[in-house]
């Protein structure tokens, strides 16, 4: 009888794992580490999605030349001690994930990786099958589906399946935009910020921008964006003129979902909108896109064209109210895996059939 790999516990108790992916970051805020971060970024044909041979001459012989020194530059404003802020506020939500999962009782192992940059989502899911889970949920952080983002994590999961001898049951999260607790969790986010600083007199939530060529090829990220941005006005019991959906991010010439987010804040403060309150509802974590594009950049555009006053209000993090959320968009994709411990008995008669199946007993 041919023994079993010395991997292969019979008598293990089988895990769920849920392996929650943001978009990814350089390792430091230097020119090199940002040439790295974007080449491998940039090269994703889900995200830019123009012929390979003609962008591979814009991407190696204008933008990775130019941009890397320029993004450099930004991210060391918003550098954490620890870190990049998305990476340390992904690994503080997938530690609360954790957290708050167990507290209902299942067996699961939670990890989190990037999507570009490291932890890599191969290496993550490498680890969750070496700790036992043999199902595992894939929860890109993402509110708003886009092939950009929730498309390419997919992508990159079915590129780690084709090496894998082993493939685990997989559930993919695709969205969560409309989710009632996730549509609470930002309207507890703005009244906590009210009740702190006072209120703004317009609300703008800003969602990141993608080209315009994507909705009319069937992309329903705008639309989802658009669903959000009412929700969570309805939530608030905003009036019409109380709040806008802008995009944020533009790059190249190309026309991009509209309206713009800065040239949007400019018009309202030449208007005589005095003070307002911005929020990007499309992050799950602070990032450079909000705490370098908006809270510095967009608020130096708004008051130079006249406004007063300009608070940001920061991403859900690791907040009760957005781990209540995402702790509930996960268990609700889990229903139907059995994600509760083996007792001793089970696992002595899983071990049972094992040895008399013919494999080696496991101590």
């Amino acid at each position: 009888m041919t023994d079993a790999p010395r991997d292969h516990a019979h008598d293990r108790a089988e895990k769920v794992g849920v392996l929650l992916v943001n978009l990814g970051t350089p390792d430091a805020p230097t020119t090199p580490a940002l040439r790295r971060y974007l080449a491998q970024f940039l090269s994703d044909p889900r995200v830019v999605e123009i012929p390979r041979a003609l962008w591979w001459l814009i991407l190696h012989g204008v933008i990775l030349r130019l941009r890397p020194a320029q993004s450099a530059r930004k991210y060391k404003k918003v550098w954490l001690r620890e870190g990049s802020p998305l990476a340390v506020w992904t690994a503080r939500q997938a530690n609360m994930l954790r957290s708050y999962v167990g507290e209902r009782g299942p067996l699961v192992e939670v990890r989190w990786a990037m999507r570009y940059g490291q932890p890599a989502i191969a290496t993550a899911l490498d680890a969750l099958c070496a700790e036992g889970a043999t199902r595992i949920l894939v929860f890109p952080a993402y509110p708003q589906y886009s092939a950009a983002t929730t498309a390419s994590v997919i992508d990159d999961v079915a590129d780690w399946a084709k090496r894998t001898r082993r493939v685990p049951e997989l559930r993919f999260v695709n969205h969560y935009h409309d989710d009632p607790g996730y549509i609470e969790a930002l309207a507890a986010q703005v009244r906590k910020h009210w009740a702190r600083e006072g209120r703004g007199r317009k609300l703008v939530m800003s969602f990141h921008g993608m080209p315009k060529r994507t909705l009319l090829l069937g992309d329903p990220y705008h639309c989802e964006c658009l669903k959000t941005g009412r929700l969570l006005a309805e939530k608030l019991q905003l009036e019409d003129g109380d709040w806008r959906v802008t995009f944020q991010s533009r790059f190249g010439r190309a026309e991009w979902l509209q309206p713009y987010t800065e040239p949007t804040l400019k018009a309202m403060a030449r208007g005589g909108v005095e003070g307002v309150d911005v929020i990007c509802p499309g992050f799950a974590a602070d990032c450079l896109e909000t705490l370098e594009e908006i809270a510095i950049e967009a608020r130096a555009a708004f008051l130079s064209a006249g406004g007063k006053a300009f608070h940001y209000i920061a991403c859900l993090n690791n907040s009760p109210e957005g781990m209540k959320a995402m702790t509930g968009v996960a268990l609700r994709h889990l229903q139907g895996w059995d994600t509760t411990p083996m007792s001793r008995e089970a696992l002595q008669q899983r071990q049972a059939r094992a040895v008399a199946h013919g494999a080696p007993e496991q101590r």
